[in-house]
């Protein structure tokens, strides 16, 4: 869908001082916004314009003030300087209840969900219909969650009836966005933060429509991704945050790639993929014959020094895999050995002790505790040996969060930090933080740049090439392919919960890992040419 050509509303570009004022006559803006936590300075100065019928991206590596900009424009947070306008009115912000007034809605990258109760009352919670009698009124809100469902063109993926629980995380994406389109006041701006990273390819597609079709509405949109593709496809312009500060507003069909890591890093990141070969002889991980409910008959190894990924498609069995050799989820049959020695993994407690250690697809839901800070986080897998008379040595365990938030660049005012303030990327360092400091012989990595930004990616790639050089055996799922390329030694390829067959390095390519991929569909025939990438959801 080729995007209109409304005449934009001046904003400042690369090439214009960060400070410049825009037009705050129409859409909506942010202007001199600075915002402080103590003595962190997050925000300063930001003046940026969201304009009506234009699809503005954000960008900047995690922490760099993205998501506290979109907290302040949806009345989350307060600034410290500065005003929000709303076609150059001035909005007082004092919760998202008056930004949802004003029009202005945000589709957060983790969905908050009501567990117990249907979508239709997940999408319209606060807003449910009633008869005379105060009763929830049913059929409205059937009436209603139907006609809202096939209007966005989500009726073929999500089921009004379906409880909070049973959603995927895709589909917990989805009641998120329709809580955003519906209400008594329409959308004038749309904030979608991070909304692919847990879509599939079809889903992904009907997203990018419904934004196309909110931005020929007449919405200002403001599309915040890490996915280089999705800015692309989709925005007008870009704006890069860097250190709080605006580093730079550009037009997204006058620039490329290259430029937009200058503007967020403040640096070239031409090659993000530094790693020499460390795989030595030592086996580390042999598993031979394993079968879970949800895979069947897995054979594979993984070598001390040795970077092994999981590839296929969505739902081929690599995060089932990953939890059964964590110890979450049963083996049926098959043997796994650690070191020659075979163990038993009912419980990731046993996995644990073993030597095994798994950073989760999902961060927040399996792995964080986000009302604790980064050392209790941290120091979790590392008990044992930080206790005495079953007391755990307070002085120990700061000693030994404080070493590996240094070493990993975790950017926090101080370990005691609570985990659900960080940025994405911060707390997948904490997760990686944790299992530092148990020193497992084998590290699983599901999804581990899932919601990060390149130059976190840079930094998380590195921590991955320093663990495999000290001799830690490495395994990894992912659904990016130059991730899976830049970074496996070896590459074991899966479809519908069976290995399909492995690559090594030389013998990897995009081409070669999708055949082995869809090697079931190419065989009977089922399959037809993608229009986007099944990998990642990517339209092409």
């Amino acid at each position: 869908m080729t995007a209109p050509q409304p005449s934009p509303t001046p904003q400042p570009d690369a090439s214009s001082p960060p400070g410049s004022s825009p037009d705050t006559s129409s859409g909506l803006s942010a202007e001199g916004i600075s915002k402080r936590f103590g003595t962190v300075q997050a925000l300063e100065d930001v003046t940026l314009t969201f304009p009506p019928g234009q699809v503005t991206a954000l960008m900047g590596e995690n922490g760099a003030g993205k998501s506290t900009l979109l907290r302040i424009l949806t009345g989350d947070h307060r600034p410290t300087e500065g005003s929000v306008l709303l076609d150059g009115r001035v909005l007082d912000l004092d919760s998202p209840q008056d930004a949802r007034r004003a029009g202005i809605r945000i589709i957060p990258q983790e969905p908050e969900i009501i567990p117990h109760v249907a979508v239709a009352e997940n999408v319209y919670a606060g807003s449910l219909p009633r008869t005379g009698l105060r009763r929830l009124d049913r059929a409205e809100l059937r009436r209603r969650i139907t006609a809202d469902l096939q209007r966005l063109g989500f009726d073929k993926v999500l089921a009004p009836d379906l409880l909070g629980s049973e959603l995927t995380a895709a589909q917990r994406q989805l009641v998120e966005i329709l809580r955003a389109l519906t209400g008594e006041v329409p959308p004038r701006a749309i904030a979608f933060d991070e909304p692919t990273s847990s879509l599939s390819e079809h889903e992904v597609e009907a997203l990018f429509t419904l934004i196309r079709r909110l931005r020929d509405e007449g919405i200002a949109v403001i599309y915040v991704s890490h996915r280089m593709k999705e800015i692309f496809q989709l925005a007008d312009h870009i704006a890069v945050l860097r250190d709080g500060k605006v580093a730079g507003v550009v037009r997204a069909a006058a620039t490329d790639e290259s430029e937009l890591v200058r503007l967020m890093v403040g640096r070239d990141l031409s090659s993000l993929f530094v790693r020499q070969q460390a795989a030595t002889d030592r086996v580390v991980l042999e598993v031979e014959n394993l079968t879970t409910d949800d895979v069947h008959g897995i054979s594979l190894r993984v070598n001390a020094g040795e970077v092994v990924a999981l590839a296929g498609l969505i739902g081929a069995g690599r995060s089932e895999l990953a939890l059964a050799l964590a110890g979450d989820a049963p083996i049926r049959s098959g043997t796994v050995r650690i070191d020659g020695r075979q163990v038993r993994l009912r419980t990731p407690r046993d996995a644990i002790r073993a030597g095994i250690g798994l950073a989760p697809e999902e961060r927040k839901a399996q792995a964080l505790f986000l009302q604790r800070t980064i050392r209790d986080n941290t120091s979790l897998v590392s008990l044992s040996r930080l206790r005495r008379w079953r007391l755990v040595r307070h002085r120990q365990e700061k000693a030994l969060a404080q070493e590996y938030a240094d070493r990993l660049r975790v950017r926090a005012p101080s370990i005691e930090t609570e985990v659900r303030t960080l940025s994405g990327g911060n707390q997948q360092k904490v997760v990686l933080a944790r299992w530092l400091a148990r020193r497992p012989d084998l590290l699983i990595l599901d999804e581990p740049t899932r919601g990060v930004d390149i130059g976190a990616k840079a930094e998380i790639y590195q921590i991955i090439a320093d663990l495999a050089r000290e001799g830690t055996a490495i395994l990894v799922v992912s659904s990016e392919l130059p991730e899976v390329l830049g970074l496996a030694d070896r590459i074991v390829v899966m479809q519908n919960g069976h290995t399909t067959g492995e690559l090594t390095r030389d013998q990897a390519t995009e081409e070669a890992i999708l055949a082995l991929a869809m090697a079931d569909d190419l065989a009977t025939g089922t399959t037809t040419a993608p229009t986007g990438d099944p990998m990642t959801g990517e339209t092409r």
